[in-house]
């Protein structure tokens, strides 16, 4: 369907995250492919957001959604019904199941699999998602920056800093002013994966280099939205904000247990008080970091 844009630390405590998201998240509906500038569209839904950029002889694409043959013939059939053109380039944005989950089958199709080096990293530490998935090697890795370019389109890979895993890639597609910023750019509660080498400091970092980029659009990482630049000012503001509010919090001496509910977050429109912010293996090092 296509419409136009209007606007491990504890296996137990993984495996709660993972179920209770799991629980409370509705069953994928159709994957909803939406071109946003001439030249690239977008395929939501069903994983996390993937962003195709149209070359002249070749697509680069950026996140390949959630594991299993289904999901990717699924995305494959949304792809091919706005061009034609060979996949020649995949980044995956970081190791996430949801992002990286199709990354083996394009790679099976003679795409190149391209991602930072802390992508191959958490895999070789022995990441899975659910089903035991593991999600295939990059190709290509990179340690701070790496061009992707075909004919006709270019794409600049960043990793500023360890923000939502240790090894997150920014894409930036300079001609057409979009940033495609996988997790690290939400509409919900941020995750702040701290067993996978996350870190708030360094999302907020993040942010901040991403803001000196000259864009107009940000494709996020999940819901069928891109935002505007005044909508990504408006949710850096908001990390701005929490990480002031935290540190006040930690520095005063608020106890680790009272640590999270202490801190202020329904004018931003966040709750870190549930399982992806309460476990000690991410309380612990949230805890450490605002300390300091």
């Amino acid at each position: 369907m296509h419409r136009m844009l209007m606007g491990a630390a504890t296996a137990a405590a993984l495996a709660m995250i993972a179920g209770v998201a799991a629980a409370q998240a509705p069953p994928p509906g159709p994957m909803v492919t939406t071109r946003i500038k001439p030249g690239m569209f977008v395929v939501f839904d069903n994983g996390g957001n993937v962003t195709v950029r149209e070359g002249k002889d070749g697509l680069i694409v950026v996140d390949t959604k959630n594991p299993g043959a289904a999901v990717h013939a699924e995305l494959l059939k949304n792809i091919r019904s706005m061009t034609q053109l060979p996949i020649k380039d995949v980044i995956v944005t970081h190791h996430h199941a949801d992002h990286s989950g199709g990354a083996a089958a394009f790679k099976a199709e003679g795409a190149k699999i391209i991602a930072h080096e802390g992508y191959d990293k958490q895999i070789k530490a022995g990441y899975t998602g659910a089903d035991n998935f593991r999600p295939a090697m990059a190709d290509v890795t990179y340690a701070k920056t790496y061009d992707v370019k075909i004919p006709g389109a270019e794409a600049k890979l960043y990793h500023f800093d360890p923000a939502h895993t240790g090894g997150d890639t920014i894409v930036y597609f300079p001609d057409l002013k979009v940033v495609a910023a996988g997790d690290e750019i939400v509409t919900v509660t941020p995750n702040v994966d701290y067993p996978y080498g996350a870190s708030v400091l360094g999302w907020l970092d993040s942010l901040n280099q991403i803001a000196k980029l000259d864009f107009d659009t940000i494709v996020t990482g999940h819901r069928a939205i891109a935002m505007t630049r005044a909508q990504f000012d408006e949710y850096h503001q908001k990390w701005i904000t929490f990480v002031q509010r935290a540190q006040a919090s930690a520095k005063a001496g608020t106890p680790k247990d009272k640590f999270l509910a202490s801190i202020k977050t329904d004018d931003i429109g966040w709750n870190v008080t549930g399982v992806q912010w309460t476990p000690a293996d991410r309380l612990d090092p949230l805890y450490a970091e605002m300390s300091k």
